[in-house]
């Protein structure tokens, strides 16, 4: 077996060693700065976007129930 003995100066070298996280650097002029603003035309157009597609749904889901009933009473007729 192996015996590990260590002294202050090898504490203290391995302490030296340690990595300290570094600080993020502040963003500069040419980099995305964060907004605190919200841009209201572009979530009104999200907004009607998803409205639109949801006519569209709806119409679709309209449409196939409208023709599985026609279905049933041409069949039913018959």
């Amino acid at each position: 077996m192996f015996k590990l003995i260590m002294n202050k100066e090898d504490l203290a070298e391995i302490e030296q060693n340690i990595q300290v996280p570094i600080k993020p650097k502040k963003l500069s002029s040419l980099s995305i700065k964060p907004s605190n603003r919200v841009n209201i035309n572009s979530l009104m157009s999200k907004v009607r976007e998803e409205e639109r597609k949801q006519k569209k749904e709806n119409l679709f889901f309209f449409g196939f129930i409208s023709i599985v009933i026609l279905t049933t009473g041409v069949i039913a007729s018959l």
